[in-house]
């Protein structure tokens, strides 16, 4: 599995873009895809955030039923995984 560091960051600067910078609610990770997230922090990619519970100031939720989302300011769900993954 991929990382999800660059799908994150891409997704926020989109949504910062669209609603006047204002930030989205939350990330919701699976575990496995946190664990992932995690150890590409650890290594240093995107900086040294070692614990992975927030990602440029949005915090990260992690759950067993999500496919990994942001949820935006509006609440809207926006998925962080290409179909083609």
């Amino acid at each position: 599995m991929r990382s999800l560091y660059l799908p994150m960051t891409e997704k926020l600067i989109a949504h910062w873009r669209a609603n006047g910078n204002a930030y989205p609610q939350k990330f919701i990770l699976t575990p496995e895809q946190h664990t992932v997230y995690v150890e590409t922090r650890k290594k240093g990619i995107g900086g040294p955030n070692i614990d992975g519970f927030e990602h440029m100031g949005v915090r990260i939720e992690v759950s067993d039923s999500t496919p990994g989302v942001m949820i935006a300011a509006d609440g809207t769900e926006v998925s962080l995984v290409s179909t083609e993954e």
